[in-house]
């Protein structure tokens, strides 16, 4: 018994260290370091990774506010929450309440390392559910560590790295336990789902409510630990999505493009190589920006084939007592396929529009071809399942050995291509704006306004890094929802007091557009104010020509206050 222990320790530390080594291995070791974030702002893999640093930065050093993941400095009046800059809020709370005792500039290489090593280790714990063998157990880890599907979204989204969720997910759906301790397992995943990623939180639910209905559909089974199940696993995924600032946002939860049924999963999407494979011929694809990233890659598309011909040959006993899960399964599936069903590219059947009311509600999950995730992930333990009891544990480590090494190959083109997203950078970032006159204007100005502001406004990304890195709140914003109505409110309400030149103390103006320069130009005081060009962006400096600072507070403790010689973007507030 201890040595089975030892024995299980050991392949457990072995996933793990396979999870990370294949992080290390595809992406580098320097964005692990917590004090290094020139890796997430110098560019190269586009704006999501600084609009991420943006919101931690902004909401690790305010106060702590009700709800807790409030986060109205990045933003003003058209923000919201640490929820909707995709900052992994169960991390954000994490290293704020630890402020003071250790300072966390970035931990989202920490994160990247963390998701790569729970997915090897949940999944060697779900393919040891169907074989003991080491070796069919790590090649397995390793196999669901090299999917497309997650790589894709370790280069850039980064909270959409939390698929480890999804095999939690899965593994509570295909073990027993006693009722109380199931229903805190689910609890605490779905709360776990609330405070990561919007998109993780349905798919866990959805696997929840199967698992839920397996164990309710037995007549003698619908005791109270149900009932309350039923109540308190929903509860806490509404609980943690209240704590992240879920519903501060009061519209514009269908984003500011797109809509359900055009990010669709194309049904050619899996066995399509794209950038990622080098041994498959190219196929037609939608123009979609998600199309080629569900690619499963060869090795993995052998052991689905190999996983079917070993069903047919030998079926496995008991599959329809999941009956549940193969249901859900499907329905997650068909989420991801929409209405709209598309092979190579071409729309080829259209099935019932939803309403207009259903259409709003399902455009919160626009992308709808992440829905195939979970399906993906079931597809490849159920293949592994089956060969494990067709041909055995050490056959089936032979055959999962095997499809990895075809893994590795067929995806280097994907390997090559991501090894340029987080090449090695300065541990600090530059500022971009570096005229001397951003220095000055952030010692005299409590906040910075883009004129016209909204969802990546012109300007937003240099003017939201410079704004943090002083520590000055700014509306300059790129959010993963944001209310159309507050923004074209806030700019109306700009446009009017520019031109009647009704300043709003203590704001620098950044003018984004000729309109604003106008309404600016026409209530300009030029005895007192200052309209000019900097680093080639107009700005508006209202009382810069007074006799005394517009705006000459203190600089709070945490308020960063660097040179303009190298102005560190991402150094922490603290400097």
């Amino acid at each position: 018994m201890r040595r089975m222990r030892i024995s299980a320790w050991v392949g457990a530390l072995a996933a793990l260290a396979i999870g990370m080594g294949l992080v290390a291995a595809i992406y580098g070791w320097q964005i692990l370091p917590a004090h290094n974030t020139g890796w997430m702002l110098e560019g190269t893999i586009g704006p999501d990774p600084v609009q991420y640093w943006l919101g931690w930065t902004y909401f690790g050093r305010a106060p702590w506010m009700w709800p807790p993941g409030a986060n109205p400095d990045w933003g003003l009046e058209v923000g919201s929450s640490i929820f909707y800059s995709d900052s992994i809020p169960l991390l954000a709370f994490a290293f704020k309440a630890l402020r003071g005792l250790v300072e966390v500039p970035q931990y989202w290489g920490m994160w990247l390392f963390a998701c790569g090593a729970l997915q090897a280790l949940l999944a060697w714990r779900l393919i040891g559910l169907f074989t003991p063998d080491p070796l069919a157990r790590l090649a397995g880890a390793a196999l669901f560590v090299l999917q497309p599907i997650l790589l894709q979204r370790m280069g850039g989204h980064f909270a959409l790295a939390g698929q480890f969720l999804l095999l939690a997910a899965l593994y509570l759906c295909l073990t027993p336990a006693a009722p109380w301790r199931r229903l805190l397992a689910w609890a605490g995943l779905m709360l776990a789902a609330s405070l990561i990623h919007a998109y993780l939180l349905p798919m866990v639910a959805g696997l929840w409510a199967t698992d839920w209905l397996a164990r309710a559909w037995p007549a003698d089974r619908r005791k109270l630990p149900l009932a309350v199940e039923a109540l308190a696993v929903p509860g806490a995924g509404v609980a943690g999505l209240w704590a992240a600032g879920f519903f501060l946002l009061g519209g514009g939860m269908g984003g500011t493009w797109g809509g359900y049924g055009q990010m669709q999963l194309d049904l050619l999407a899996p066995f399509d190589p794209s950038h990622w494979g080098g041994l498959l011929p190219q196929l037609p694809r939608p123009d979609h920006l998600e199309t080629a990233d569900s690619y499963l890659g060869l090795g993995t598309l052998l052991l689905l084939a190999g996983g079917a011909l070993a069903f047919l040959l030998r079926p496995r006993p008991g599959l329809w007592r999941h009956w549940p899960l193969l249901a859900g399964l499907a329905a997650l599936l068909a989420l991801a396929i929409t209405h709209r069903i598309s092979l190579g590219g071409q729309v080829v059947a259209v099935l019932a529009e939803p309403s207009d009311r259903l259409q709003d509600i399902a455009d919160a999950l626009r992308a709808s071809v992440r829905f195939f995730w979970p399906v993906a992930y079931a597809l490849i333990l159920g293949a592994i399942a089956a060969l494990a009891h067709a041909l055995g544990g050490r056959w089936t480590g032979l055959v999962l050995a095997a499809a990895l090494a075809v893994q590795v190959i067929d995806l280097r083109p994907g390997f090559d291509r991501l090894a340029h997203f987080f090449r090695p950078a300065p541990a600090t970032a530059a500022l971009r704006l570096d005229d001397p006159f951003w220095l000055k204007a952030s010692l005299q100005y409590t906040r910075i306004r883009l004129a016209p502001t909204g969802m990546q406004a012109r300007h937003w990304e240099e003017v939201a890094v410079l704004a943090a890195t002083r520590g000055l709140p700014t509306d300059a914003v790129y959010l993963a929802r944001i209310d159309p109505e507050a923004v074209a409110a806030l700019n109306a309400a700009t446009a009017r007091r520019l031109a009647a030149g009704d300043h709003e103390p203590g704001s620098l103006y950044v003018l984004g557009n000729e309109v604003m320069l106008a309404a600016a130009r026409a209530g300009l005081n030029p005895a007192l104010d200052l309209l000019a060009r900097f680093d080639d962006i107009w700005v508006l400096a209202p009382g810069w020509r007074g006799p005394v600072p517009v705006m000459a507070a203190p600089a709070p403790a945490d308020r960063s206050r660097t040179t303009p010689a190298g102005s560190p973007a991402s150094m922490p507030p603290e400097g």
